[in-house]
C-alpha cells in the first residue's frame, strides 16, 4: 500500500476515534429467577458534559402504569409510584427509596430497600467495570416474598 494511502487511512481512523462518544446508559438483563421484575447489570457512563447517564423503566401491567424505576445517574436510584413523562427529582419526597444515593467507599458497596407500598424489594451492588468513565451496578428488583406465619 502506498505511503499516501496509509496516511489517508490513518487520518480517517484518527478522526473516527476522535468522534467516538461515551457509551449511552446500558442495562444488560441477566435473569436467573423468572419472578424477578428487573435483574442485571446497569452502567452509568460519563457524558460529554461531565454528567452521568440515567435510565428509566416504566412498569405497566395490563395497560395500567404501576411505577417507574430510575437507574442513575452515577450512584442515584429512585422508584416513584405511577408513571409520568416528565423527569422527577430523586431527592423529592415522592421517591420511595431512602436514601436515594448509595455511598461509594472502599470495600463492598451495596444497598437493599424494601418498598411495602408497591410490594417490592430492590437490591443494588457495585460491580466491576471495564471502562473508567462508567460505574457499573448489579441490580435486582423483585416482588416481596410472602411472609410465613
Amino acid at each position: 500500500m502506498p505511503v499516501s494511502r496509509r496516511l489517508l487511512t490513518a487520518g480517517v481512523m484518527a478522526i473516527l476515534l476522535g468522534l467516538a462518544r461515551p457509551a449511552r446508559p446500558q442495562f444488560t438483563s441477566f435473569s436467573s429467577n423468572p419472578h424477578n421484575i428487573l435483574e442485571g447489570n446497569w452502567q452509568s457512563c460519563r457524558e460529554d458534559d461531565g454528567s452521568y447517564s440515567e435510565r428509566v423503566f416504566d412498569q405497566v401491567v395490563d395497560g395500567q402504569p404501576q411505577y417507574e424505576v430510575h437507574l442513575g445517574p452515577y450512584n442515584e436510584f429512585a422508584i416513584f409510584k405511577g408513571v409520568q413523562q416528565t423527569h422527577r427529582d430523586h431527592d423529592s419526597p415522592e421517591n420511595l427509596l431512602k436514601p436515594y444515593r448509595v455511598p461509594i467507599r472502599m470495600g463492598d458497596v451495596a444497598h437493599h430497600w424494601t418498598i411495602p407500598s408497591l410490594h417490592l424489594s430492590f437490591d443494588v451492588r457495585l460491580a466491576g467495570g471495564s471502562r473508567m468513565e462508567c460505574v457499573s451496578w448489579w441490580i435486582t428488583l423483585a416482588p416481596l416474598k410472602p411472609t410465613s406465619r
